[in-house]
């Protein structure tokens, strides 16, 4: 069996979505099995926070990761963009606590990733794995999610919004992480962006949040339709829900092979299901 690492560094700067502080982050390559981890390089002895279940300490309205004093939040598209393309193990270096929002999706990071390439790295011991043997609920009112006994790893996930421009939309996507199968992430998923609601944003705004976000970054959507048309895809909400859902659920390490069935779910809830999971193989 092998892993896989990045064959050289990648670079970006840009905005925190609820920080609205500009940060830079440098991506490089990791030794076997270190898995994905972030270092604050901005703080004193650079502290390593992993990308792991067992550090996740928020998640509203974004995850967010600590170890001790140090955190970085809004990780979730970063972390789906490198288990989406078969990346293993990687060095996130971070001068911030929150990670650049770029243009609300993973396209950029996945862009990066694809022009640096990947290399293989062999492994010598087995790799953790789990097949869900029986289904798993985790569910708040009607929202819930939900992993199911499959024959490959399939993502699917339905939202319902009053607004008519967004309505119900369910999407299905199967992950093939071998870095010659990661197209279909980079196509289908990646390019998806966050979208928030016209009638939220002053609310949000006064409890401290969304700082950063703005036309350029977030779909916005109110009574009379998309206010930043068009979309990329006619249901990009729902694919940028199985981007998070993606990004939550690597901080297993790696993806079990399961049938990942969400609705209306959150941040939350995912890494609800996730620490169950993750009960579940020790």
């Amino acid at each position: 069996m092998k892993q896989h690492t990045l064959a050289g560094a990648i670079a970006h700067t840009g905005v925190g979505l609820h920080s609205g502080v500009s940060t830079h982050v440098r991506i490089l390559p990791a030794d076997t099995g270190s898995g994905r981890y972030f270092v604050r390089v901005d703080l004193p002895d650079a502290p390593i926070i992993p990308a792991q279940v067992a550090a996740v300490n928020q998640t509203v309205l974004s995850t967010q990761l600590g170890k001790g004093e140090a955190c970085v939040r809004t990780v979730e598209h970063l972390l789906a963009a490198l288990a989406g393309m078969g990346v293993d193990n990687a060095r996130i270096e971070i001068d911030g606590s929150e990670l650049p929002l770029l243009d609300g999706s993973a396209k950029d990071w996945v862009k990066s990733i694809a022009e640096v390439g990947l290399v293989a790295q062999p492994v010598t011991e087995n790799l953790p794995s789990l097949d869900i043997q029986e289904p798993i609920w985790i569910y708040q009112d009607d929202a819930f999610v939900a992993a199911i006994p499959a024959q490959e790893t399939r993502f699917s996930y339905g939202i319902d919004f009053d607004l008519p421009a967004i309505g119900n939309q369910w999407h299905s996507w199967s992950l093939h992480t071998e870095p010659e199968q990661s197209a279909n992430f980079a196509e289908e998923v990646a390019p998806a962006r966050t979208f928030g609601l016209l009638h939220q944003i002053e609310y949000l705004q006064k409890s401290g949040l969304i700082k950063g976000g703005n036309l350029d970054n977030a779909l916005v959507c109110g009574p009379d339709g998309w206010v930043n048309p068009p979309l990329r895809f006619a249901n990009e909400p729902v694919r940028h829900k199985i981007l998070d859902l993606v990004g939550d659920l690597s901080l297993l390490g790696y993806f079990p092979r399961a049938h990942f069935l969400a609705y209306k779910a959150s941040h939350n809830l995912h890494i609800q299901l996730a620490q169950r999971i993750l009960a579940l193989s020790n």
